[in-house]
């Protein structure tokens, strides 16, 4: 019998930990910033419900239905003589969760060991201190190890006692952390105008065609679409289960969380320029690594004593978003040894660690060479053009008991919505895909 899911807000709770990782904290307030402000947000906002959503509830309804691992749901409702195709993108999906995973283990590590440098610098332990907050091999391979067993943990103890039970957990923290660095925040010099440009819009910025495009983009990442991971989550859920209204809820409080983020992060921005702290690079401001591993640590530095108390805050809740985020991913390669080769879990999920620590290990050892090729590899390949066959699975290639088309016969709202999954989705996909890998 397949593991399954206990409750719908289990399901919610897990799913959007899957979707809400170290992209949502720093990846989209770096693309408000960049975009627009106000009127990026909004578009991303629109963009969520035009794209996100439908991809969304496409790769969840593909594993609720197949009831399966992505190989063998990907094969299944590709049907005909696009069978092979379908099984091959499935088997990618595995590839490319144990590759993301390797590499997001060993930013995870990075975001443990600064929370723990803080930790260790305000109750004065300085040389555990310098230890933990200098980079060095020794450094990273310990504390990616670390978070690996963290992973395999929770991962080993099944779907109900394990990624539900710690997505109940975790996900409440995440956002009390957040909320109570967004108030400590608002309170220093310089985050009013912050708040202003995060969330009042420019009306000539919605001019420029290159905020829709990266709206798009950060959405579709945004929900962790395109490696399996919202697909093997569907296929956890017990039959009957109303995929719409739960697609809603997971991408609801996925943006709730982004959103929030934005609430700390620009404002954090504005804090930094009025104590003088550099944060900008060109026309631009400083994103994604330099912003979290530069920037905001010269901020802490420059509250005295609380600031490293706001830097363990701030590191401990990238943190819970990394585990969040690695312990959905890995039930990929896990769900595929469970199904495929019919082992336990305990053996299936000491495999799919271990591949994914060797990989990491290649990483940390050739990391000039490898480790921004696998990123981009990823990021900025797989995961659109998987999200773009989802879409082509439900839309063109499932013909037999397709949902979609079976509601499409109950009303015109449900043709709509047939129609804008067969259509529209996937041109707004390619686009997506054309900018990430070929642009």
């Amino acid at each position: 019998m397949r593991d399954s899911f206990k409750s719908r807000i289990g399901f919610v709770l897990a799913a959007a930990g899957s979707a809400v990782g170290l992209g949502n904290i720093w990846g989209f307030p770096t693309q408000v910033a960049n975009h627009g402000g106000g009127a990026f947000l909004l578009v991303y906002l629109c963009v969520i419900f035009v794209l996100a959503i439908p991809a969304l509830y496409s790769e969840m309804l593909i594993g609720h239905h197949a009831q399966a691992n992505p190989v063998r749901s990907l094969k299944q409702l590709s049907e005909g003589r696009m069978r092979p195709v379908g099984a091959t993108m499935g088997l990618l999906n595995v590839i490319g969760s144990c590759l993301m995973l390797s590499f997001y283990h060993i930013v995870a590590g990075w975001m443990l060991v600064h929370a723990l440098g803080y930790l260790a610098t305000a109750i004065g332990l300085s040389g555990v201190a310098e230890f933990l907050l200098t980079g060095s091999m020794v450094r990273d391979l310990v504390f990616t190890s670390v978070f690996l067993i963290l992973t395999a943990s929770v991962v080993l103890k099944g779907v109900e006692q394990g990624i539900e039970l710690w997505s109940k957990r975790l996900m409440p923290l995440l956002v009390i952390l957040l909320v109570g660095l967004i108030l400590y925040i608002a309170s220093l010099p310089g985050a009013a105008e912050g708040f202003k440009t995060y969330l009042v819009p420019q009306v000539e910025q919605f001019t420029d065609p290159d905020i829709y495009i990266a709206a798009m983009g950060q959405a579709f990442f945004s929900l962790s679409i395109g490696l399996g991971g919202m697909m093997i989550y569907g296929s956890y859920l017990r039959p009957g289960a109303q995929l719409g209204r739960l697609s809603l809820s997971v991408a609801a409080l996925d943006t709730l969380v982004a959103f929030l983020a934005g609430l700390l992060i620009i404002p954090a921005l504005f804090v930094a320029i009025k104590l003088g702290v550099s944060v900008e690079q060109g026309d631009q401001f400083i994103g994604e690594g330099q912003l979290i591993f530069a920037v905001l640590p010269e901020l802490f530095g420059s509250m005295g004593f609380a600031g490293f108390w706001v830097g363990f805050g701030f590191f401990i809740l990238l943190s819970i978003a990394a585990l969040t985020s690695t312990m959905a991913q890995a039930e990929v390669p896990v769900s595929y040894l469970l199904e495929e080769h019919d082992l336990p879990r305990p053996v299936a999920v000491a495999i799919a660690m271990l591949v994914i620590a060797l990989l990491a290990l290649s990483l940390v050892l050739w990391f000039e060479p490898l480790f921004g090729w696998v990123v981009t590899a990823v990021t900025q390949f797989q995961l659109p053009l998987s999200g773009l066959f989802y879409l082509l699975v439900v839309g063109w290639l499932w013909k037999r008991s397709n949902h979609v088309a079976a509601l499409a016969a109950q009303g015109l709202r449900y043709r709509l919505l047939r129609w804008h999954l067969r259509y529209i989705c996937p041109v707004l996909m390619g686009l997506v895909f054309y900018q990430s890998a070929i642009a």
